[in-house]
């Protein structure tokens, strides 16, 4: 397999559509960061999803930027941030649908890709109407977790002050 290149890193400390159905959704950011710290099993640390339930498939999520650049092309968006689509991982050089029901190395940490992570309805709110449409089967990678390690992006972070 080619190496994975990580583009950039998100947390996020809440849910904005996940479980809001029927509600308006909730305003946590995507926080990018330089590093997130894969803990085998439990998810990302700092990240809404970590120990979320026993044995969740969404430990992590990956998301293409070929994928994402395509999108706002086709929806003549322009300065949309990959944080929109809030997955935590965004990579390049990398078909991620391949890895569904594989096992797979980034960075010397493993894990397993358990299936499609599904554009939902709220794309159309966050990104632009048609979005949901554009990204069905191309909405990103869950997986689980299998071994504890550091992710780094290849992204520079402005620090900020205060």
């Amino acid at each position: 397999m080619t190496p994975v290149e990580i583009c950039h890193l998100y947390i996020s400390s809440g849910h904005n559509f996940f479980g809001h159905h029927g509600r308006a959704p909730d305003d946590y950011p995507a926080i990018e960061v330089s590093s997130i710290e894969c803990v085998a099993g439990h998810g990302i640390r700092g990240d809404r999803f970590f120990d979320y339930q026993e044995d969740y498939k969404g430990q992590i999520t990956f998301f293409s930027l070929e994928v994402f650049d395509e999108l706002c092309g086709a929806l003549e968006v322009q300065g949309c941030p990959p944080a929109l689509v809030r997955r935590n991982v965004m990579t390049r050089h990398v078909d991620l649908n391949e890895l569904i029901d594989q096992d797979f190395e980034v960075q010397g940490v493993r894990f397993r890709g358990t299936g499609e992570c599904r554009p939902c309805y709220w794309m159309d709110r966050a990104i632009a109407p048609g979005a949901e449409k554009f990204l069905k089967g191309r909405g990103g990678l869950r997986a689980r977790i299998l071994t504890d390690g550091t992710l780094r992006s290849t992204a520079r972070i402005p620090e900020t002050v205060g």
